[in-house]
């Protein structure tokens, strides 16, 4: 219980270290690819009702990332699933210092990790080959969005 904790932490501590920051949160649109293209995936886009779309990235190891972009075309919130968990650096973008310095305070919960900032929500857990997690920027969210629909 405490090695998961451990691994979702040392992810976030140490993958900007390994790969500059593409985009991500925050990034545009065009920004998705860059993240497909760092992951080995295709992308499926799918718009709702409300005016966002969802890029939904998956690769063949099982890894599924969706990106939500707001009408505005930035990309307001991104959620990961799958056997790893992609290069937070990049999924998080200009936010990832902001998690990374907020992850590196002390946590009680062994099985999840949350990070909550004025900026940034980043939500991340599970363990050996089924991780998932959510992350997000407060002043991004569309009008009548709810962080429900973060899937």
């Amino acid at each position: 219980m405490k090695l998961t904790h451990t691994v979702v932490t040392s992810l976030l501590l140490t993958a900007g270290a390994c790969a500059p920051a593409f985009a991500g949160l925050g990034g545009d649109a065009t920004s998705v690819d860059a993240d497909r293209v760092s992951v080995k995936g295709t992308v499926r886009v799918t718009t709702s009702a409300a005016g966002f779309a969802v890029h939904e990235i998956s690769n063949a190891s099982g890894l599924r990332i969706q990106e939500y972009v707001g009408a505005n075309g930035k990309v307001f919130a991104v959620s990961w699933r799958g056997p790893g968990v992609p290069d937070l650096s990049q999924m998080l973008g200009t936010y990832y210092a902001t998690a990374r310095t907020a992850a590196a305070g002390p946590h009680y919960d062994h099985h999840h990790l949350t990070v909550a900032t004025r900026d940034v929500v980043v939500q991340s857990s599970g363990h050996a080959r089924s991780f998932f997690g959510r992350a997000w920027a407060p002043a991004l969210l569309p009008q009548n969005f709810s962080v429900q629909d973060i899937r």
